[in-house]
């Protein structure tokens, strides 16, 4: 089991299972938008952050503020294209499973 700022993580074999729902979720977000025929302005900036978010969770528990950042220019470049919708808002809660931002 891992801890991280007192609150229990769940891991499933070696592996935290925050990591493996962002995983999962990052994966299903980039096969919809590939599948997408639709071509829209902002739409290399989405393929790019969501390779980069696939490769943060390739090495192990990724920088929160990292992960909101890209969510953050994700939801930027798709947020209108309603297709997409349901697979950004399965990246935003995996994201979200990593805890809350920081309060300034």
């Amino acid at each position: 089991m891992l801890r991280s700022l007192g609150q229990r993580h769940v891991t499933v074999g070696d592996e935290d299972v925050r990591v493996v729902a962002l995983r999962t979720a990052v994966s299903r977000l980039r096969r919809r938008l590939a599948l997408l025929p639709a071509d829209f302005p902002d739409r290399q900036i989405a393929e790019d952050e969501l390779a980069d978010l696939a490769a943060m969770v390739g090495h192990g528990v990724p920088e929160v503020p990292r992960l909101r950042r890209s969510l953050l220019l994700i939801a930027g470049a798709i947020g209108s294209v309603s297709a997409l919708a349901p697979g950004l808002t399965e990246v935003r809660r995996a994201v979200e499973l990593f805890g809350d931002p920081p309060r300034r």
